[in-house]
């Protein structure tokens, strides 16, 4: 145990937000540095559980009291190893996960749990500055050849994985750059893609290769994938996106999320001097409240809206944890990220329980406002509360209401893969699909979740793949039980 009185004396403590009016003016992380003392006395705060619940409710399987004694004890270069030991990319989860291990940490069932996330990134960080995070390739190759669609954290931790135990892998992306949606859907101001470039620079030394612009499924056929590799691994996501038809939903000034993001983050790579769909002087309305219509707000704001709304058809949610949601389960609460903050500091407004019924547009096409009404919650069916209705001003909308599955023409129809009744590919607990040969991780396999659950899948897919060349039981990483899908 670190500190035996650690979470008696320590309280929870997590790095200052730089401030607002500073931090819209620019796209770089939002965050504070947080100092190795202040960050030794929060790993203090860990109670080395007979039972660590964290490990559970991370699908990693990190081993959170592991690391967090070994920061606590200044040891932070075999610190590096052991969170190393379970998570390609902690760079990536540090930034971006919303940490269901702290909803699951003990000590979090009558306190506040441990700030595990900002421990985690703080030691990849710092391996990073010291230089402690260096190619690994492998000793000895196989001759075996494995093809992964998609790079983004499913495909580049089963990529990883791979190379290490020896396989010869090429990762193909159809956008211009490697990372998928780790590089042109979350905004720079969450993850500053250097984080990305440096890992990608790690995978090429190690011998991965990396075919960005390729359209698999177009540019080359399922048949001739299968044809040139001994193996093939699907890890494209979920891309195709929920929408939303009400009148007026063809009206200029209507987009996807994912439309509205790549572009943005295509002007921080230097491509774009503008972004072709700019919500600078427009009044903005963000449709759905999740991760990603955060992102739609930090983005409309960087760029000069006149005004931001955010709307969401679920009842505003608790601030505390309901008894329908007990420990160590992740529970639903309302939470203030980064960009609700400059959203309220703004006059900005997050609007709960309303439904839009119709898009308004001018003569020339545009869009001009939008109609909404007030609903129940999910008991009634969402039901329409009557006199509820009002209109609201509005150039730009963005639609943020989540993923349906992965793209099914192309590639998985050219392949014959099975989908099952969510339209998502059909595995066993190998990750191989009923095709020979093919296995599918993350998204692709089971839905729109977390980048936690991706590299999880992608790790499992990996030793999957491996266990199917080359008949090895393990991978040189061994795969944790939690990272199995769940039932």
């Amino acid at each position: 145990m670190a500190d035996p009185k650690g979470f008696l004396n320590v309280a929870r403590e997590l790095p200052e937000r730089r401030p607002v009016d500073v931090r819209i003016k620019s796209w770089s992380e939002v965050y504070e540095d947080f100092g190795a003392d202040r960050l030794e006395k929060q790993a203090s705060r860990c109670m080395d559980c007979g039972i660590p619940f964290c490990h559970e409710g991370c699908p990693l399987g990190n081993l959170i009291p592991e690391w967090n004694d070994l920061v606590y004890r200044g040891d932070w270069r075999e610190s590096i190893e052991r969170l190393h030991a379970t998570n390609n990319f902690p760079e990536f989860t540090g930034r971006l996960c919303p940490a269901p291990c702290e909803s699951a940490c003990v000590l979090g069932i009558n306190q506040d749990p441990v700030t595990i996330k900002r421990v985690e990134v703080e030691i990849i960080d710092r391996a990073w500055a010291e230089g402690w995070v260096r190619p690994q390739p492998p000793a000895v190759r196989t001759g075996k050849r494995v093809a992964v669609v998609g790079s983004g954290p499913a495909g580049l931790a089963a990529a990883q994985q791979l190379t290490r135990a020896g396989h010869e892998v090429k990762v193909y992306e159809r956008a211009d750059r490697v990372g998928g949606l780790l590089r042109y859907g979350i905004p720079e101001f969450k993850m500053e893609k250097r984080h990305l470039d440096r890992r990608v620079s790690q995978m090429r030394a190690e011998g991965t290769d990396f075919k960005a612009g390729v359209n698999v499924g177009v540019d080359i056929t399922g048949d001739e994938l299968r044809a040139a590799n001994d193996a093939v691994v699907l890890a494209g996501g979920a891309t195709v996106w929920r929408d939303l038809p009400v009148p007026g939903r063809e009206l200029n000034g209507v987009h996807q999320a994912m439309e509205y993001l790549p572009p943005s983050n295509k002007v921080q790579e230097g491509d774009l001097e503008v972004s072709p769909i700019s919500a600078a002087g427009k009044d903005v309305v963000v449709i759905g409240g999740g991760d990603t219509g955060a992102d739609c707000v930090g983005t409309a704001l960087r760029q000069g809206a006149a005004s931001v709304t955010q709307l969401e058809i679920m009842p505003m949610p608790p601030s505390s944890r309901p008894g329908s949601q007990p420990w160590p389960t992740y529970p639903m609460l309302f939470k203030m990220e980064s960009a609700h903050e400059e959203l309220a500091s703004r006059g900005g407004d997050r609007v709960y329980a309303v439904s839009t019924t119709e898009f308004v547009g001018d003569a020339d096409g545009n869009l001009r406002a939008i109609r909404l009404v007030e609903v129940g919650g999910p008991e009634t069916g969402f039901a329409p509360v009557e006199g509820s209705e009002r209109e609201i001003p509005v150039q730009l909308v963005t639609l943020a209401m989540g993923f349906l599955g992965p793209q099914r023409e192309g590639l998985l129809e050219q392949l014959g893969v099975e989908l099952d009744q969510r339209g998502n590919v059909v595995r066993d607990d190998a990750y191989a699909t009923t095709v020979g040969g093919v296995f599918a991780a993350g998204d692709m396999g089971r839905g729109q979740s977390l980048i936690v659950w991706a590299i999880a899948e992608g790790r499992a897919a990996a030793s999957g793949v491996d266990a199917f060349l080359t008949g090895r039981t393990t991978l040189p990483y061994p795969i944790p039980p939690t990272a199995r899908p769940m039932a």
